[in-house]
């Protein structure tokens, strides 16, 4: 007799590593480790979560319709072309496991979101990492790299772990260059933090094509990384075959409360913003008068290059003694390299310290 077996790429898979949260004796820890907003839950989504609690014995709204209207209003898009998932990932997977599949290539650049990888990989699709330039997606060896087998492509702009973006106009010629068969999804996980005139996170080209689609999320600005809630807008097509397959109640009673609660909240994306264009800089120049290498890059976080793997591990290890965890990111490729969150101010001020103090030692 045999135990049952998966399907033999299912064990090639690595499991997703998320950011640590705690480390064992330390007196304080200072998350810096998984991109979380610096404020924590929006005060009305924090009074949604409770006033919910009353009603978590209901089945929620398998459409997310309050949300998805809410979502129209905040963002100037259509409520029927909006999918909502728990948490962007949750989207993730459906588009490979939808579009993708075995004899179906998947692209993705070589530093991009690991779940891509995941996801792409427990579709049974064959997924092709291709080499970026400078940490930036290299979109014309991307486009070299599509064959017959192409069904889907993801970029994440700006990306996670590097920080790269790409200017819509880059995006909007890559999407041309590409086969009208190929969907191509962006991945606007961070587009809240980006104040570059040259960005756009994706609802134009979603717009002009029938092709196209663009991912968001609640977890960063909005602070609500523990609900797992995410959404998608898509052309009818996608929206249409998403409703399909997606889980029937994927996005808890909760959830969809604290969402619409936190579209409410006034000013909250202008502080998150004002903060992030204040502070990301701070940290990054920080961090390069101690003498590291920083990536230039959008997001809610810089990426530090160490030179070696080596380092980086000391580094990490340095910032840990004193309760600051970072993240490593050795599972992008990028071993020599650690990413740090904006936090608060006095999290980007220790953060600083930290790294200062452990170059200073390095150096004897």
């Amino acid at each position: 007799m045999t135990n049952p077996s998966p399907r033999p790429e299912i064990l090639t898979i690595h499991s997703y590593v998320a950011g640590e949260s705690d480390i064992p004796g330390a007196n304080r820890t200072v998350k810096l480790s998984s991109n979380e907003g610096a404020f924590g839950v929006p005060p009305l989504a924090q009074a949604a979560i409770v006033a919910a609690a009353s009603g978590a014995y209901r089945y929620p709204d398998g459409g997310a319709g309050r949300l998805r209207s809410a979502l129209g209003v905040r963002w100037g898009l259509d409520p029927a072309r909006i999918v909502c998932g728990a948490g962007s990932d949750d989207l993730l997977y459906q588009f490979c496991l939808s579009y993708g599949g075995p004899g179906r290539d998947i692209i993705m650049s070589a530093h991009g979101f690991s779940i891509y990888r995941i996801a792409g990989t427990y579709a049974g699709s064959r997924v092709i990492e291709v080499p970026e330039r400078a940490m930036t997606a290299d979109l014309d060896a991307m486009l070299a790299a599509v064959s017959p087998a192409t069904r889907l492509v993801f970029l994440a702009n700006p990306n996670n772990p590097t920080g790269s973006m790409l200017p819509e106009r880059e995006v909007a010629r890559f999407r041309a260059a590409l086969p009208p068969e190929v969907l191509l999804v962006l991945d606007s996980a961070y587009a809240e933090y980006v104040t570059h005139p040259a960005y756009d996170a994706g609802a134009k080209l979603v717009d002009a094509t029938d092709n196209t689609v663009m991912t968001r999320t609640f977890s960063k600005i909005y602070g609500l990384g523990g609900m797992r809630i995410g959404w998608c807008y898509a052309p009818p097509g996608i929206v249409d075959v998403l409703n399909r397959v997606r889980g029937p109640f994927n996005v808890s009673v909760a959830a969809q409360a604290a969402a619409i609660a936190a579209l409410a909240e006034p000013g909250w994306v202008e502080k998150g913003q004002a903060h992030n264009a204040e502070y990301r800089p701070r940290l990054a120049a920080g961090v390069e008068a101690a003498g590291l290498k920083v990536w230039p890059g959008e997001g809610n976080f810089v990426m530090v290059d160490l030179g070696t793997a080596g380092m980086a591990d000391a580094a990490d290890l340095f910032l840990r003694g004193r309760g600051i965890i970072v993240r490593k990111i050795g599972g992008y490729g990028l071993p020599q390299c650690l990413r740090v969150t904006v936090g608060t101010a006095e999290e980007v001020g220790l953060a600083v310290d930290g790294f200062a103090d452990f170059m200073r030692q390095s150096r004897g």
